[in-house]
């Protein structure tokens, strides 16, 4: 026959787990921004339970320490810096759990020339000379927009009038 279970043994160990599931997730903060799904995926993976997660989640946001707009604000400088462009950012976002309408304003804000940046990074992988042929023109076109640029910033990327620098 099993021994009953204490109420107050029960609320004690939901207490440690909600304190340790939060340390955890205030260690993944302090490495770097994180959204709440990449958090509550991480969370989970390390066998906390949903309910547990959700709460802990919800109060780091209400205490400022988890924020959508600062890891967004994070994530798109940091893929700028790499030299993507904005649909492969724009991908990565979604997959992160960000919804469109704060992509768009992440992007915006960001307030970034996007054919510059295309051009810099043509020129940082293929050097100075523009492409003298048709084949060499559609490699680097094809680079460009692997890196997750759109149509008209590759063509700013590719015209010789445009100095990146």
């Amino acid at each position: 026959m099993p021994l009953p279970v204490k109420p107050e043994e029960t609320q004690d160990s939901l207490s440690e787990q909600r304190k340790t599931c939060r340390r955890q997730a205030l260690d993944l903060l302090a490495r770097r921004e994180h959204s709440r799904l990449e958090l509550e995926r991480k969370l989970l993976a390390r066998s906390y339970p949903r309910d547990t997660t959700n709460e802990v989640l919800d109060a780091l946001e209400v205490e400022g320490l988890l924020e959508e707009t600062r890891f967004i604000e994070s994530f798109v400088r940091a893929r700028i810096d790499k030299g993507q462009g904005p649909t492969r950012i724009r991908a990565d976002l979604i997959q992160r759990g960000i919804d469109e309408a704060h992509i768009q304003v992440g992007l915006r804000e960001a307030c970034q020339d996007w054919g510059v940046l295309a051009a810099k990074v043509r020129r940082k992988r293929f050097g100075m000379d523009m492409p003298s042929d048709f084949t060499e023109r559609a490699r680097q076109m094809r680079f460009l927009q692997y890196r997750g640029f759109e149509g008209g910033q590759i063509e700013t990327a590719l015209d010789p009038a445009v100095d990146p620098d």
